[in-house]
């Protein structure tokens, strides 16, 4: 017996891929900013955070920001002098790898550099983060912020938390509805020590105590000017140099490291 059409499950959460219509869309509005704007910035992005990038985009609003697939992003601006829409636009193309971005902008390189070296926001560490500090929950009862501020300034920890703790491998019990932490050896509990590479535990833990390690950066790797045709070199990476428009070889090629934006 055939099966009814009727009876066809549509799953609401089933969407489409774009992939081909954004790289195109990507590819374009790339080569469309180039003759626009005479500075382009290669930026890396340290502690990826959409929030904060799209507060970079909301205070640049007079420039526009690329984060997308390094592979398009290159082919835009040419893999070789021949390819090239704009004279030394290729010579960006090998600092396109890893966690990188493109910024096109009017603002000149001292304000641009300027505004990244002080934008650092603070975050709560991600697992995998090496932790910048060591971090110890004192023994006894324990307070929202685990002995960072003053008692006197803090709260006690709220009882309903403790089973959670617990599961972290945290040594805790109630006391009279406060959240203790049992003596030990060391005389409290260490989270982390500084230098190691943090857990899924140990950075719950740390945001469970408002302890914020990880900080947002955007560092410039290199900018083109295009009344020069020149690529600065702000950073060294790998093997990228500073080099003249026709100092590089025709068969030198981007990486081929891919991200989403």
């Amino acid at each position: 017996m055939p099966k009814s059409k009727r009876a066809k499950v549509v799953h609401l959460s089933k969407t489409q891929k774009k992939g081909k219509e954004l790289t195109l869309r990507l590819y374009a509005n790339i080569q469309e900013c180039i003759p626009k704007y005479p500075y382009i910035y290669v930026f890396s992005v340290h502690n990826m955070r959409n929030t904060y990038l799209k507060e970079v985009r909301t205070q640049l609003s007079d420039s526009r920001l690329f984060f997308g697939k390094t592979k398009v992003m290159a082919h835009a601006l040419g893999h070789t002098s021949s390819t090239a829409p704009y004279a030394g636009t290729h010579l960006l193309t090998p600092h396109l790898h890893g966690s990188v971005g493109l910024l096109f902008s009017g603002r000149d390189p001292q304000s641009i550099l300027s505004y990244f070296t002080t934008f650092a926001p603070s975050d709560y560490a991600r697992a995998g983060t090496t932790a910048s500090r060591t971090v110890t929950l004192p023994s006894g009862t324990l307070y929202s912020r685990g002995g960072e501020i003053p008692e006197e300034e803090d709260v006690p920890l709220a009882h309903s938390v403790e089973p959670q703790l617990r599961k972290l491998g945290v040594p805790t019990r109630l006391v009279k509805g406060r959240v203790v932490l049992e003596s030990t050896e060391g005389g409290g509990f260490t989270v982390c020590r500084e230098g190691e590479v943090l857990g899924s535990g140990q950075s719950t833990l740390l945001k469970m105590f408002g302890v914020a390690m990880a900080e947002f950066r955007v560092g410039i790797e290199a900018y083109y000017v295009r009344e020069t045709g020149e690529v600065k070199v702000v950073r060294e990476r790998g093997d990228a140099k500073v080099m003249g428009v026709d100092e590089m070889d025709d068969g030198d090629e981007a990486g081929s490291e891919e991200i989403e934006g």
